[in-house]
């Protein structure tokens, strides 16, 4: 079997036709595209034809959702140098435009993820906005390392003064959740931080991406201890933090530990054999006609539930109950009766509320200070997040094999919070970090330090993390650098132009200007490729995750690589040569099933036939 590699990563539009023509192919047409009206007669009644009804938009919605149907026209490259730990490890930082990133990791991860934590700009006015050119979203990306006047400001920040201050927000949000939504698991959830600056909208477009049947619960960060007077009217001290299932159905909570202060609520005044209780209240709203009747205490006293109120049990189980010690009347035998709850039959976990506060979780002053620490007295950031609130949501909903994603990743508090967790409970969570090369302004204290972007600060972080947690330092959970089973690195990925020559067409193409075209794709390779990094891009848009294993297959005349994937089931062979000899597939080993591919040019069609016999051929 022959057939051309695959060179370019489907769009979720792509993918989204592909499942409707599996599912009804009797509603596109000869030239293959969508035919809406045998579409709409399918559907019949089920279309909603009102002519009034809830609609959420802002202005560019429409260009917003043309970004989800433009392919990438970049890849990832290794960075090895900035790694740590790279051919063992399965922890990711990719450093580039996270639209970008999350177009190439949609085919190699999707419905992969467990947990996405995003903290994207609030939107304050002064805060970076990640720009959206809806011709050319990779070529801004590419310019956006010098976008910074004389005086250090960025230069795309969303101005509060622009007409469209919260639409451009929107436009940058959207494809970006819908895209994550895509890569997470059936029974994934995402947490998303904000502010009162756009929390109504984030809303209100959280559930139109997820659905309003999957939202979960608004969760209260008290991220400060202390007020500022400085303020006219209030100092907030909270954020909100939106939490989603991908399917609610599909979707467990992991529940809290149960920590010594729930604990030592539990006491045994009557010193029950069964061990210690606390007492739980016995009426129950709303009525419920058999469950009221008279209780009678130990002194005599008769007693009905609260007004509006009844029982939870019916009088034949509140006697059973009765009979069996576990209804309390207070040491004087006199109270209103309570039920003894033993702490020996209720669960180890307990239920998380929605207000999270600092006193559990840490606040930003705390988590600046222990940042500042770990970069030995240098602050680089004013309000990042604290370690136990990722933690947290690391705990509720991820278990030992997740992998946890973060698309805004700024200093990395999320890898710090998964390296940490599984040190403490020996899980081995995997976590993708991405962050744009932001500028630090020229008068931080980053820049003066030598970190020329925020994603530099972030790969710092973790270097330092994991040296720290090799290292005898009583500040983190402690793990041998020879403890094999612990994953303590992390591979570098950077966000580059694609290795393969790019089709530019206009509709006023000239034949003689189609004629030029045509002739640069001779050879499908652009000026200046190097092997290593083509291999890298086959391997993801093949669908191969960033951690796939490569093996250089030993040869005396050519250069082959074996590219493994993890779950140990896939590979494939590849070799860039310029002519490959027909004995390189038999001295390979190589039968149906296996997959094998290399240039165009370098064989001729007898050969290419050949081939095609013994194991299935990919060109280039």
């Amino acid at each position: 079997m022959i057939e051309k590699a695959t060179t370019t990563i489907p769009t979720v539009t792509a993918d989204q036709l592909a499942k409707l023509r599996q599912l009804m192919p009797h509603v596109f047409g000869e030239n293959g595209k969508l035919d809406f009206d045998k579409f709409q007669a399918c559907l019949g009644n089920q279309l909603d034809s009102q002519p009034e009804r809830f609609n959420f938009s802002w202005a560019g919605k429409q260009q917003a959702i043309k970004l989800l149907q433009i392919p990438s026209r970049a890849t990832l490259v290794p960075a090895i140098a900035e790694s740590v730990n790279y051919d063992t490890t399965h922890n990711l930082f990719i450093e580039g435009d996270n639209l970008e990133v999350l177009k190439l990791l949609f085919k190699s991860y999707f419905e992969q993820v467990k947990m996405i934590y995003l903290d994207p700009p609030y939107n304050t006015g002064n805060d970076f906005v990640y720009p959206d050119n809806y011709q050319d979203p990779l070529e801004i990306y590419l310019k956006l390392s010098g976008q910074m006047d004389s005086q250090g400001n960025l230069l795309t920040s969303n101005s509060n003064s622009s007409g469209r201050f919260h639409s451009a927000w929107l436009s940058m949000m959207y494809p970006r959740l819908l895209f994550a939504r895509q890569l997470l698991r059936d029974d994934g959830v995402i947490f998303i931080s904000i502010d009162d600056n756009e929390a109504a909208n984030l809303r209100l477009l959280m559930n139109e991406i997820f659905g309003e049947e999957n939202f979960i619960a608004t969760i209260i960060w008290e991220r400060a201890y202390s007020p500022v007077n400085l303020k006219k009217h209030f100092s907030e001290s909270h954020d909100y933090i939106f939490c989603y299932a991908k399917n609610l159905d599909n979707l467990s909570c992991n529940g809290l530990l149960r920590d010594d202060e729930a604990t030592e609520r539990y006491k045994n005044p009557d010193n029950d054999a069964r061990g210690v209780w606390k007492s739980t209240d016995l009426s129950v709203g709303p009525v419920v006609a058999n469950k009221i009747y008279e209780i009678i205490t130990p002194t005599g006293r008769v007693v009905l539930p609260p007004e509006g109120r009844c029982w939870i049990y019916t009088k034949q189980r509140f006697e059973e109950m009765l009979a069996d010690n576990r209804i309390w009347f207070g040491e004087t035998g006199n109270n209103v009766p309570s039920v003894k709850k033993f702490l020996s039959e209720v669960k180890n976990v307990v239920t998380p509320m929605t207000i999270w506060k600092y006193s559990e979780v840490g606040h930003s002053q705390d988590a600046a200070q222990k940042l500042k620490a770990l970069f030995e007295g240098k602050s680089f950031f004013n309000y990042p997040k604290s370690v136990e609130l990722i933690k947290r949501m690391l705990q509720l909903y991820t278990d030992e094999k997740s992998i946890v994603l973060d698309l805004f990743a700024g200093s990395c508090t999320t890898a710090q919070a998964v390296l940490e967790l599984n040190r403490e409970d020996g899980g081995h969570r995997q976590f993708i970090c991405v962050q744009l090369p932001e500028p630090c302004p020229l008068s931080s204290e980053a820049f003066k330090a030598g970190y020329g972007t925020v994603a530099e600060v972030g790969k710092e972080r973790i270097r330092r993390v994991i040296k720290r947690m090799t290292t005898a330092d009583p500040e983190l959970p402690q793990v041998s650098p020879h403890d094999t089973a612990m994953d303590m690195g992390f591979r570098v990925f950077k966000l580059v132009a694609s290795h393969f020559k790019q089709w530019h067409m206009s509709p006023e193409i000239t034949p003689t200007a189609y004629i030029d075209q045509m002739a640069l794709f001779i050879d499908p390779l652009i000026e200046g490729w190097q092997v290593e990094p083509v291999i890298y891009e086959l391997a993801l848009k093949e669908g191969y995750p960033l951690t796939s294993k490569f093996t250089i297959a030993p040869h005396q005349h050519h250069l082959i690589y074996q590219v493994s994937h993890p779950d140990g089931e896939s590979k494939f062979h590849v070799c860039l040569d310029e002519r490959v000899d027909l004995k390189l597939i038999a001295e390979l080993g190589l039968g149906e099933g296996d997959i094998f591919i290399c240039r165009d040019q370098a064989i001729d069609d007898t050969m290419a036939t050949n081939i095609a016999l013994q194991c299935h051929l990919k060109v280039l």
